[in-house]
């Protein structure tokens, strides 16, 4: 079963609208829809804003509902200027960009414990989200996403980011996802879709937000396709 995870509601309605024989499991604040979506079986969720909602969502998915593989989606603001609204970022990493012990010698966004700053995403997902992308005559980029617990706006802080981690865009919860599935050997993959420019505010984002979902929901519509065919090649 894969599961997906959104932040908020607008990145997670229109999906649970398309389920097909639901069940639904509440753990705490958070509704897990258990269902077929576009042809294959998925635990769709909606974690809320920030880390600590993500990292809870994401175990529950793993521990609780038993999930194969996790898809974390939604928007999030550019931190290149290539980047426009609508376009999506397929994530080759994730990494903590607020997690900070360089007192003690260590890098910025080192995670203690797994001592590890980029937590990879898993190769074989991120080929078909590439591949959903093109296929949906999206533009597409690659690179880290950077979390953090902040609405990050303001090109120096943005530029920052990039130059630091090798960051295509920003949000506030892939990181926890991508850590939970990395200490769990869940495989991880992300998809993000711009709410917001590198020269954006908040202003855009409100704007804008519901325009990405649906560059979103686009490519997650192919990508579904793909999925669903490799998995019967693979199981047969």
């Amino acid at each position: 079963m894969l599961g997906i995870i959104g932040a908020m509601d607008k990145e997670v309605d229109a999906l649970r609208g398309e389920m097909q024989g639901c069940e639904e499991k509440q753990i705490g604040f958070t509704r897990y829809t258990v269902g077929t979506l576009w042809g294959v079986k998925v635990c769709l969720a909606r974690c809320g804003i920030g880390k600590v909602h993500a990292a809870l969502c994401a175990q529950g998915m793993i521990l609780d509902v038993g999930v194969d593989a996790l898809l974390n989606i939604g928007v999030a603001g550019a931190l290149r200027p290539s980047l426009g609204i609508g376009d999506v970022v397929i994530a080759q990493s994730a990494v903590q960009h607020d997690m900070d012990t360089t007192p003690i010698g260590d890098p910025l966004g080192l995670i203690s414990g797994p001592n590890i700053v980029h937590m990879p995403c898993d190769k074989s997902l991120s080929v078909l989200l590439r591949r959903a992308a093109e296929e949906a005559g999206l533009r597409s980029e690659e690179g880290a996403i950077a979390t953090g617990d902040q609405f990050i706006v303001g090109t120096e802080k943005k530029r920052f980011l990039a130059d630091t981690f090798g960051a295509a865009a920003c949000d506030m919860e892939g990181g926890a996802i991508a850590q939970c599935c990395y200490e769990m050997n869940v495989p991880y993959a992300a998809v993000r879709a711009i709410s917001d420019t590198r020269d954006g505010d908040g202003r855009e984002y409100m704007e804008k937000a519901l325009q990405a979902c649906r560059s979103e929901e686009k490519l997650l519509r192919r990508f579904m396709a793909l999925y669903e065919k490799e998995e019967v090649e693979r199981h047969g």
